[in-house]
């Protein structure tokens, strides 16, 4: 039996974590795309040659241990005009790791990133709220409208990217995952989605990596594209 795979976040769990940021509302037919897990070689290259085509730009929500490693890859992306996000240093599960620890690790990352940035994604969406609470006063928590599901070995990448076409809509904060795991339904999932919003006369835009967190996070991202 293939086990249920959650694609599109409920509105009752958005509302329970109202404070985090599921999605930018809009009327404009804009979507956020954003890659959590990188930066590497090659794919994470391979996933910026694609935006490029497609005139795209998106969040990269980096694991500082990759930052170190890959110098090069992180550059790239700036280079290329896309937003950055803190996604902690070690890719730690809040539910499993004592506050201390997690909060410590998320300043590490925070530290060795070459820009300045205000989100952030803790990895697997799992957090304790007495580690969002602190982190909250200094970013904000992005989560997702839209899972792709990239990352699951049993799910398909044709079904990958019906449930992303189905549940994307203007404003979706969608993720996918600039990873080794990933690659086999990302690397399908991705030129498809993008060129079918393309189509339908959509563009992609990155979140505003700089909004103070005590600014409503989806009104600076539409003004900052507005006013372009």
């Amino acid at each position: 039996m293939i086990p249920l795979f959650v694609h599109k976040s409920p509105r009752i769990l958005k509302s329970f974590y109202s404070p985090f940021v599921w999605e930018i509302p809009t009327e404009e037919p804009v979507i956020y795309l954003t890659f959590d897990d990188g930066p590497i070689p090659d794919v994470t290259e391979w996933v910026l040659e694609q935006l490029d085509t497609y005139l795209a730009k998106a969040t990269f929500f980096c694991i500082g241990d990759n930052v170190r490693k890959y110098p090069d890859v992180f550059i790239q992306m700036l280079a290329k005009g896309h937003s950055i996000g803190n996604h902690t240093f070690n890719h730690l599960k809040g539910w499993n790791t004592d506050d201390r620890t997690y909060l410590n690790n998320v300043k590490q990352c925070n530290e060795i990133l070459p820009v300045e940035t205000t989100l952030f994604r803790p990895p697997y969406g799992r957090i304790k709220l007495s580690q969002a609470y602190p982190l909250l006063n200094d970013y904000h928590i992005v989560m997702w409208d839209v899972l792709t599901g990239d990352f699951e070995k049993y799910l398909s990448a044709e079904r990958c990217l019906e449930k992303t076409l189905k549940y994307t809509k203007a404003g979706s904060i969608v993720v996918m995952h600039d990873s080794l795991k990933a690659w086999r339904n990302m690397s399908y999932v991705l030129p498809r989605m993008l060129d079918h919003f393309a189509q339908l006369g959509y563009r992609f835009e990155a979140l505003s990596q700089l909004t103070s967190p005590s600014t409503n996070l989806g009104d600076a991202t539409v003004s900052r594209y507005l006013a372009h």
